[in-house]
């Protein structure tokens, strides 16, 4: 038995607004993606990581772990055009016959904790897919086309977050669905193919770095670490 970990990053940093894709961009002196890697590397170092880039930015990474000296064991899988063919492309490079648990990580994400990412995992081994979510906190409107615009109960809802993690076997049955609109996340990949998944409780600093802001309250995170 062998647990992986597909690690996701195909940003272009567009909402950030550099040149440089986020998942490379420097968090207390270091790349976000290095972060990431070794969030679940000091959860399990045999983990079997699996990074998912694009094609274009691979050579990139490569310098930027030569100039960091960066060695942690990872392959590099080639990222699509949406997040589903990524995940798949990611999936792919899994053995066939593998048996075990397998967690699929937005790149961005460098601050889940240890107890998160084991509480995944565990919670897939038994019950076969896992998800971590908060709750929601503010104040939620619906305002959607089959009816008037209204607050509702957030305690109905939950924010979820990654690793998602999944039996192998239940996670590449799922995989071979063909791609609908309607897959907002891998767990919708895996519920859309019959299976169930049960949530987990998150933690709040796994938030994903997505704007300049998200940076700042990065940089700060790091600091109250130290």
């Amino acid at each position: 038995m062998n647990d992986f970990a597909i690690i996701v990053a195909g940003g272009k940093g567009l909402r950030m607004g550099t040149e440089t894709p986020k998942q490379f961009l420097p968090v207390g002196g270091r790349p976000v993606l290095m972060r990431t890697i070794d969030a679940f590397r000091a959860y399990d170092s045999r983990l079997d990581i699996i990074l998912v880039l694009p094609r274009a930015q691979q050579d990139y990474w490569r310098q930027l772990c030569s100039d960091y000296h960066f060695t942690a064991p990872h392959r590099i899988a080639d990222g699509g055009q949406t997040r589903f063919e990524s995940s798949k492309n990611g999936i792919a490079l899994i053995p066939d016959d593998a048996q075990g648990v397998c967690a699929i990580h937005d790149g961005v994400r460098p601050f889940v904790s240890t107890e998160v990412i084991a509480r995944c995992f565990d919670a897939a081994r038994e019950h076969g897919a896992a998800i971590p979510v908060m709750p929601v906190t503010d104040t939620l409107r619906y305002c959607g086309q089959d009816g008037p615009e209204r607050n509702v109960l957030r305690s109905d809802y939950r924010v979820v977050q990654t690793p998602q993690t999944f039996d192998i076997q239940l996670l590449k049955r799922a995989f071979r669905q063909p791609y609908s609109e309607s897959f907002t996340d891998d767990a919708s990949v895996v519920e859309a193919a019959g299976g169930r998944v049960v949530m987990v409780d998150g933690n709040r600093e796994n938030i994903k770095l997505t704007t300049p802001f998200d940076l700042k309250l990065a940089e700060s995170l790091i600091n109250r670490a130290d």
